[in-house]
């Protein structure tokens, strides 16, 4: 790919992208629910397209491809556990979508904050997705700048690549809010799958066939296809990657704050579907990516440069590799955007608007947009540090989240859970997972992605039980969860309205 084509085919998707966002609007959003949740009326194939694209980032045909090449097939296991993970999403969602409507949620933090009547647990809450999610955004940020860098051979440098990503996701969010996200998103996850299934199917071809490929990895990097093994894939470090991203349905809010959006069940169920669908061919494509860049390329000094180095070889026909590029970007900004509009979300609602008690549904939305450009600063500055694999630092982002977890089934399954236990636990475990990190990763010579569940939970469970949980609220709450599950009708306060 020539740097010039790289150019033109961004510029192609920048038509494409700002033409869909500006017809997404449906004239001034006054309100938190039009503007982060695109008032509650989703449709299920949107719904199922802009979720994929949020949650399979930069991190796959980057990351996950990065992860592949430093260790083998053991990032199948680790990505088939979050898959296994999403299962989550039949259990909690309706229970979410529920509360949500009879409530007028908008946020994962006030709707723990409702449940646990406490609007500390909220502030907490948001705060803590905040220390956590601006790294995330941060890592698809990097990921641009390194997919571009690689694949014009350093012409566009990485800085580059990064501030174009930042500049993109504030055009998105702000155009439409949620609904100019979500409608991007779905031309984004098109893109991405037809995209990178061909060119995955190309490459392997190039270099022989599936069964060439496997024979030459089981010859020259048996590593390669054993886990847990000696390399990147021991035992303890698979188990820290793997238990947080089993949670990252439930503890990533910027995922957990969708299943607010659909406009039914139904539509909530075509969601998931689709989303499985999309997840396990995009998972399979990302792995062998990988697989094949070991093969194409032994010893390149940086893993995450994998994809770069493969869309730039011979084995990619230029046009097709110009249409994974812009692939692989528009799902880093789609993940980017969001976030950022979740976190604009929870510091208006939950942040600003518990401190300043009576602020109208205007005014919060303002503070959210005024904070929008200020989460994108702090990632871009983020990124700019260019620290670690991509895949690596994604985990370490949801060992933080996973902190919320034990709050978030306690609110639907234990009665007795207590505001105290939440903010005991979140702000005990984040600080433990930060702990554990500055210190290498370890301790007791397990990682903090393991820690960081544990300790959520005993110290949930603990102060729970030694606290006075909040009787009226918890009934009320459990009653709205699990009064709605069937529609038509419009739920409030767990009864049904016709």
């Amino acid at each position: 790919m020539t740097v010039s084509l790289v150019w033109w085919a961004i510029a192609g998707y920048l038509a494409i992208a700002i033409v869909i966002a500006i017809l997404s609007r449906q004239g001034r959003t006054q309100d938190m629910s039009g503007y982060f949740l695109g008032n509650r009326q989703m449709s299920g194939f949107v719904s199922a397209l802009s979720y994929s694209a949020t949650t399979y980032s930069a991190f796959m045909m980057v990351g996950l491809a990065g992860l592949t090449y430093a260790g083998g097939v053991g990032a199948l296991g680790f990505e088939i556990v979050y898959f296994a993970g999403v299962s989550l999403v039949a259990v909690f969602g309706p229970r979410f979508w529920a509360v949500g409507k009879a409530f007028g949620v908008v946020t994962p933090s006030e709707m723990l904050g409702r449940r646990y009547d406490s609007r500390a647990v909220a502030i907490v809450v948001a705060l803590s997705n905040c220390l956590f999610l601006i790294p995330y955004a941060a890592v698809q940020l990097a990921g641009i700048g390194y997919l571009l860098q690689g694949t014009t051979d350093g012409a566009v440098p990485f800085t580059a690549g990064v501030v174009l990503a930042t500049a993109l996701a504030l055009f998105f969010s702000y155009v439409a809010g949620i609904r100019s996200v979500m409608w991007t998103d779905s031309l984004q996850a098109i893109m991405m799958i037809v995209a990178a299934t061909l060119v995955t199917y190309l490459v392997i071809q190039g270099l022989g066939g599936f069964r060439v490929l496997f024979d030459t990895l089981a010859t020259e990097r048996p590593e390669m296809l054993v886990v847990p093994g000696e390399g990147l894939f021991t035992f303890t470090t698979f188990l820290g990657l793997t238990i947080p991203w089993f949670f990252f349905s439930l503890s990533n809010p910027q995922v957990s704050q969708r299943l607010f959006m659909p406009a039914s069940l139904a539509a909530m169920r075509r969601m998931l579907l689709g989303f499985l669908v999309f997840g396990f061919v995009y998972t399979l494509v990302s792995v062998l990516w990988g697989l094949s860049a070991v093969v194409a390329f032994p010893g390149l000094d940086n893993a995450d440069l994998a994809t770069p180095a493969l869309l730039t070889s011979g084995h990619v026909p230029p046009l097709l590799g110009a249409m994974v590029m812009i692939g692989i970007l528009a799902a880093a900004v789609s993940t980017i955007d969001s976030i950022m509009l979740t976190l604009s979300s929870m510091v208006a609602r939950d942040v600003y608007g518990n401190l300043r008690p009576g602020s109208s549904e205007a005014r919060q939305l303002a503070v959210g947009k005024w904070v929008i450009p200020v989460i994108a600063l702090l990632a871009l500055g983020f990124a700019e540090l260019q620290l670690s694999l991509i895949a690596v630092l994604s985990v370490a982002a949801s060992a933080g989240l996973v902190a919320v977890v034990p709050a978030i089934v306690g609110a639907f399954y234990w009665r007795r859970g207590t505001a105290a236990g939440v903010l005991a636990s979140v702000i005990v475990a984040s600080a433990f997972v930060l702990f554990v990190y500055a210190g290498g990763n370890r301790f007791l010579g397990l990682p903090a992605g393991v820690w960081g569940i544990v300790v959520a939970s005993l110290v949930f469970l603990g102060v729970s039980l030694a606290s006075r949980p909040p009787h009226a609220a918890t009934e009320a709450f459990l009653a709205a969860a699990s009064g709605e599950r069937e529609e038509p009708g419009r739920v409030v306060a767990g009864r049904r309205e016709r």
